[in-house]
């Protein structure tokens, strides 16, 4: 047996039976020679560590632009805790961790610089590149118009989501239009790690909890750090039942998942500590997420950001050659520049944007 093969071996001997196996997996879209060392995850986890997109992640904002101090989470770091959070989960729960790590660590390979600042910006500039492209016939009532830009609500639609650019980066962007060719499993679990989402393994139900935990403790130490709340400012009726410091809440998420997901094949919280999660998150929308202080700079960085789109729209020709190929083999314009601006770092960004409206007399 190859060291592959008595992994395999391994799986089916001791994971749980709501498990992804390896040997089941759905496989790849293109078909490949099995690693004589690896599961196939395992290679899905190493090939997502070693790509272009992982590495940016490090200068993308997580919650605060430009923070002063170097204890602040960017993208990158958030999706370390993410991953360790999921594999003490699965490990404990008998899961895949090799997929869950995959997962995990691929979750917001499409995110843009600047955070949901960026993601933001760019749905609004495809909103108004699309109502400036339908015809007047198109605005007056039909429901193509409606459907295209409205949801049911009435409310415009979001036309930009870094989930589904995730999934461009790994199955398009990266290798030069190659893709990694990730296995169908990690795929769906890096689609379908948002709340409004539903993964199809375990493993990728256990990242999307463990999202949740990492973004919303981590985001409150952040913002501790900052001196925008203090630990007392939070909810007397969700420290009680998750703790009164980062760490005994992460401990109590994780303790409280395990113990109430074990045995099953889902997996779940206890309704008063998901309760309480919910309320701690929505304390964060109001006190954090939409506060001045904490997001003084992200009109700039949103404005910057759509300044970014509509110059490379109107002059797709002075894109990078990978991307003004894509355009020539017939993807859309505003798809590719997209992806240009989402891959884009923080710092390369602002670089880029002085460098195209910025006098260079100006520049510091």
């Amino acid at each position: 047996m190859t060291i592959r093969e008595k992994q395999e071996a391994w799986e089916q001997k001791y994971l749980s039976e709501f498990a992804s196996l390896s040997i089941a997996s759905r496989g790849r879209d293109v078909e490949e020679p099995q690693c004589d060392l690896r599961p196939i995850y395992q290679r899905d986890r190493d090939r997502i560590i070693h790509s272009k997109s992982f590495r940016r992640l490090k200068d993308k904002t997580q919650v605060f632009l430009s923070p002063e101090g170097d204890h602040y989470r960017t993208r990158l770091t958030h999706t370390l805790e993410v991953s360790q959070n999921a594999r003490t989960i699965a490990r404990a729960l008998g899961l895949n961790e090799d997929l869950t790590e995959a997962i995990a660590l691929g979750h917001d390979l499409g995110h843009t610089p600047f955070g949901h600042a960026g993601e933001r910006a760019l749905s609004a500039a495809l909103w108004d590149l699309l109502e400036m492209q339908l015809t007047d016939a198109d605005k007056q009532g039909t429901e193509e118009y409606r459907e295209r830009l409205f949801d049911e609500d009435g409310n415009p639609r979001v036309l930009f989501h870094h989930n589904e650019q995730s999934i461009r980066v790994v199955e398009k962007l990266e290798k030069k239009g190659k893709g990694l060719n990730l296995t169908w499993e990690v795929r769906d679990g890096i689609l379908n790690h948002r709340s409004v989402c539903e993964p199809a393994t375990m493993e990728g139900k256990v990242v999307r909890f463990a999202d949740k935990i990492a973004y919303i403790n981590h985001d409150i130490d952040d913002a501790i750090r900052a001196g925008i709340i203090y630990e007392s400012d939070l909810p007397d009726v969700c420290t009680r039942v998750l703790g009164h410091s980062t760490r005994d809440r992460i401990n109590s998420m994780i303790h409280d998942i395990i113990m109430n997901s074990e045995g099953k094949d889902t997996i779940c919280m206890s309704e008063t500590t998901e309760q309480a999660m919910k309320a701690l998150r929505q304390y964060m929308f109001q006190h954090v997420y939409f506060n001045p202080k904490a997001k003084s700079e992200e009109i700039r960085a949103e404005s910057m950001i759509r300044q970014l789109f509509t110059h490379y729209y109107d002059n797709s020709e002075e894109l990078p050659e990978e991307y003004r190929l894509m355009i020539q083999e017939g993807e859309r314009t505003e798809t590719v520049v997209c992806d240009y601006i989402a891959g884009m770092t923080d710092s390369y960004a602002v670089h880029t944007f002085e460098n195209l409206f910025v006098p260079k007399a100006w520049q510091g």
